[in-house]
């Protein structure tokens, strides 16, 4: 039995007992895939923070959808579709973010006009709100992944807690935010 065929069965194994709600399953998925995910998101994106978060994200949105899993299908084209979709929201948002900083407002120094300016401070002031309304914990695992840009096991380090946990703190901050900031919950990036 070829390699590759042996992977493929151990995937099936554990995306079954994942569906079941085993921690433990999710580890050996995690563990057998991060890196290469890291990788891949690192080719293309050349940024080891957004290569990490763009781990961080694929694996946050298995645990969320782990009821929705195929064992029959290729749980590595499933992860792989993920990030690639992951990492074309990325250069999207970097081209939005290229365009309006060589927009002849920003050209002229960051002078932001006083409406921008505005929105961004009320936007800010919402988002810091609704941050300091999560549990304490979740609040400062959030803060300490998304602005401090540290990696999951540094922070699970950090505070003690175990790698998970910290993803399924974040997961369920996001969660919160999109909820609460756009009032509506984002699709998956890919329905299984």
């Amino acid at each position: 039995m070829s390699t590759l065929k042996i992977v493929e069965e151990c995937d099936q194994v554990s995306v079954i007992n994942l569906k079941l709600g085993c921690d433990v399953a999710y580890r050996e998925l995690f563990d057998r895939y991060n890196k290469r995910l890291y990788y891949f998101a690192l080719g293309y994106l050349k940024s080891p923070v957004e290569a990490e978060g763009v781990v961080q994200d694929v694996f946050a949105k298995i645990w969320e959808k782990k009821e929705n899993l195929k064992p029959d299908n290729s749980f590595k084209a499933y992860i792989f579709t993920i990030a690639y979709n992951l990492i074309k929201k990325n250069f999207i948002r970097r081209g939005r973010v290229r365009d309006y900083l060589a927009s002849e407002g920003v050209q002229r120094g960051f002078d932001l006009s006083t409406t921008d300016q505005l929105d961004y401070n009320f936007t800010m002031e919402r988002l810091k709100n609704l941050v300091a309304k999560m549990p304490k914990r979740r609040q400062e695992t959030f803060i300490k992944s998304r602005f401090e840009g540290l990696p999951v096991k540094d922070i699970a380090v950090e505070m003690g807690i175990s790698p998970k946990t910290v993803e399924n703190q974040i997961t369920l901050a996001l969660k919160y935010l999109r909820v609460h900031l756009n009032g509506i919950e984002e699709p998956g990036v890919l329905e299984m």
